[in-house]
């Protein structure tokens, strides 16, 4: 690791965090639902990219550190822009507010539309290489 990566991750950091508080911005402009929507779209669009950019530049998860791609969009950009505890916050708030239903929905629903989403990002960057 050299100070190159560190600064890259940190510029990708700030990139990723300020592109969700955009969309966390839009989408809640627009939007007034219960349902935490802002944090879901995040998550899913992210898992799609990180899922995507993963088999287009064939970097596996042994890959964290040392690569460009990995460490400035992956960890950086997509690790910025994604949010598991903002995710656990919503879900919380949701149990507070006596909307365990919700919460559960919003909870599994991210975790399976991510992992749903990952697997057509990867699946749509095989099509392309």
């Amino acid at each position: 690791m050299s100070g190159s990566d560190l600064g890259l991750a940190f510029l990708g950091g700030g990139i990723g965090s300020l592109a969700r508080w955009l969309i966390g911005l839009f989408v809640g402009r627009r939007y007034n639902g219960d349902f935490p929507l802002a944090t879901f779209l995040i998550n899913v669009s992210g898992a799609f990219l990180i899922g995507f950019l993963a088999v287009l530049f064939s970097l596996e998860w042994t890959d964290r550190f040392g690569h460009l791609v990995n460490t400035i969009v992956l960890t950086g950009i997509l690790g910025g822009f994604t949010t598991f505890s903002s995710m656990n916050l919503d879900t919380s708030k949701l149990l507070h507010g006596r909307k365990a239903g919700l919460a559960l929905v919003y909870l599994f629903g991210t975790v399976a539309y991510g992992l749903i989403a990952a697997i057509l990002g990867g699946a749509l960057a095989w099509r392309l290489i």
